[in-house]
């Protein structure tokens, strides 16, 4: 079998297909009254400034769904909870809430609530609470998110206190605030905000909430690491046999499915033209041919003492090696680069040139005998 052999443009459209599904999509309900300063947080935790993006979807009177292509979250958002009258706004939320939830795919449900109380307020207000409980009483995780949190004076507690049944509460300040004399109050508690979602979450949105968030890289990491795992053992079952040498490009598709995933979860493009780039320039540098024997041979040359296995065989320990060092360093790669342009989303041609360097320095021979 040779690179020929392998339909490059639908393994690729597969592989796309494939990642997409397995980040799914994630929702998450965001409520609060009004000047709590609900859009100021989600355009930070999220790429795209998602609450910029207009009135969004209305899904009822009460109750509009933000979303944006190719970031894989949706926002509802409510009207303010006023003290006055909040009871038709209380009872339309839950009544669309629970014809959302009551559908059949999981990736269309609400999966986790964040309730936000201004810590400029001071109080709690009984819809706050009622909501919230009732949420809960639903099976909707709430987080309880104090905004503008500039000096607690034991509100955090009080409001522990009202909400027992929550899964956390974490105060939070998402924008600098700068106070009489100067003194700036900086940005603080969305990362504890991002880490206690991810905790809550359902597995299946996982992958979803770690793509669409921009606070914590590592979860993205993380995520990604899973897929490396999950790949190795793939490829490592593509070599159990063992093969012979020549079907060894049978670990391509495999790596090219990790490729993707990788890249959804990093929340970057997952179009064909980004993969095809990436894919084409980094397994061309590696073999300087896209044949198929050059292409794993070029692989090979990277472990230490599998250059005897040309004309061989490749066992499976060997193919787990080359998918994780591949998968790891593709990581370190995304890591890398949005870690130092945190606001630039990189081309897949800049994504291939680091890749490209990357390898010329990752050491797969380390990974061989690991489980």
């Amino acid at each position: 079998m040779t690179m020929k052999d392998i339909p490059l443009a639908q393994t690729i459209k597969s592989a796309i297909d494939d990642a997409l599904k397995e980040r799914g999509e994630a929702n998450v309900l965001v409520v609060g009254k009004t000047g709590v300063g609900k859009s100021t947080l989600v355009n930070t935790v999220f790429s795209g400034r998602m609450a910029d993006t207009g009135q969004g979807r209305p899904v009822t009177q009460e109750m509009r769904k933000i979303s944006k292509s190719g970031i894989p979250v949706s926002i509802y958002d409510t009207k303010g909870l006023e003290v006055k009258d909040y009871r038709p706004i209380l009872e339309q939320t839950l009544r669309a809430v629970g014809e959302i939830n009551a559908g059949a795919d999981p990736n269309k449900h609400i999966h986790v609530a964040w309730l936000c109380i201004g810590e400029d307020s001071a109080r709690v207000e009984e819809a706050e609470v009622e909501l919230a409980r009732a949420l809960h009483e639903r099976q909707i995780p709430v987080i309880v998110v104090i905004t503008k949190a500039i000096a607690d004076n034991g509100f955090k507690a009080v409001v522990e206190g009202f909400f027992p049944f929550a899964r956390n509460v974490v105060r939070v300040n998402s924008e600098p605030k700068v106070l009489d004399g100067g003194l700036v109050i900086p940005v603080h508690g969305v990362e504890n905000l991002v880490d206690v979602t991810m905790e809550v979450i359902p597995d299946g949105q996982k992958n979803a909430f770690a793509a669409a968030q921009r606070i914590k890289i590592q979860h993205k990491v993380d995520r990604s690491r899973a897929v490396v795992l999950a790949a190795a053992g793939s490829a490592a079952t593509v070599g159990a046999v063992p093969i012979p040498f020549a079907d060894a490009i049978g670990i391509i598709p495999v790596q090219i499915g990790m490729l993707a995933s990788i890249t959804a979860i990093f929340g970057l493009d997952v179009s064909t033209g980004f993969l095809t780039t990436l894919v084409g320039g980094t397994f061309t540098s590696i073999s300087g041919t896209m044949g198929g024997r050059a292409l794993v041979g070029g692989l090979l040359k990277l472990i230490p003492g599998a250059g005897s296995l040309i004309g061989g065989t490749i066992s499976a320990t060997v193919a787990g090696a080359i998918t994780t060092a591949f998968g790891e360093a593709y990581i370190a790669v995304l890591k890398g680069l949005l870690s130092a342009h945190p606001d630039h989303a990189p081309s897949a041609v800049e994504i291939s040139e680091a890749f490209k360097e990357k390898l010329k320095s990752v050491s797969p021979g380390k990974w061989i005998g690991r489980g």
